[in-house]
């Protein structure tokens, strides 16, 4: 049975509203800018998107600190016990280019562990949370990693240059890779079963992962950085050393690889 806490209500609501804000500006032409630094585009949803939650999330728990991909960062939030990690709208391009694949990432991290998280696709209705210890869910329907196939035959989530031999010190699997634009929706199809694993051996921010590593976990899988250790969160540079989640058989053969 699904049961939730008031923090998961928290931010399942605060995740609907943001599919509210979004699908607003969805196909209608959001005015785009790039980034500095190559950090790739933001349109003017993320930012009211990022906007609302700020002003909605920081409201509800006054003493929770407050990391999110739009806003300015303040170190502040390392002297807190808890904060909230936030990706208002992971997959931008996507949304931009009119795809549906672009989730809202929101998580709730306390001492560098995830304890909540939701992912939530709202042009299709796809809901994912979990809270530690107590399973991960998709529209209430309990999530199980898949750890049963033969390596050729499984499919990784990930991008083309992840596959490229300089990353691995032996064979590259020889397992079918597939993409989607979003972190987060990828963390969250391996918790659901529908693929097999997800890589990435960039330096990967924090709020594109946090929710959907905790995900795959309490799916019953294993997520770790590049180097095989377990991701902490809430860093001064707020960055993880790639990520590599998947089954636990799957993820110690890749790991035996890399």
């Amino acid at each position: 049975m699904h049961k939730s806490s008031p923090d998961l209500d928290l931010l399942i609501q605060a995740a609907r509203d943001s599919g509210d804000i979004a699908r607003h500006y969805f196909n209608a032409a959001p005015e785009v800018w790039e980034k500095s630094g190559g950090q790739g585009p933001v349109t003017e949803a993320d930012l009211h998107v990022n906007r609302q939650l700020e002003a909605d999330l920081q409201a509800a728990r006054p003493d929770y600190g407050w990391l999110s991909e739009e806003t300015e960062d303040d170190t502040d939030r390392q002297n807190t016990d808890r904060l909230f990690v936030v990706d208002p709208i992971d997959g931008t391009r996507a949304f931009i280019e009119g795809g549906k694949d672009w989730a809202h990432s929101l998580a709730i991290v306390e001492h560098g562990i995830v304890t909540t998280g939701v992912v939530y696709l709202p042009m299709h209705d796809l809901m994912y949370t979990a809270q530690i210890g107590m399973g991960a869910y998709c529209n209430s329907e309990r999530l199980n990693v898949t750890d049963d196939k033969p390596i050729e035959t499984a499919t990784a989530l990930t991008a083309k240059p992840n596959m490229d031999p300089k990353f691995w010190a032996t064979d590259v699997p020889a397992c079918k890779r597939a993409f989607r634009s979003s972190l987060a929706y990828r963390l969250a199809l391996v918790a659901q079963g529908q693929f097999d694993a997800m890589l990435t051996f960039r330096p990967t921010w924090e709020w594109d992962v946090a929710a959907g590593s905790l995900l795959v976990t309490e799916a019953g899988g294993l997520v770790t950085d590049q180097s095989g250790a377990t991701p902490v969160f809430n860093n001064a540079h707020p960055q993880i050393n790639g990520m590599v989640a998947a089954g636990g058989v799957h993820h110690r053969f890749i790991e035996a690889l890399v």
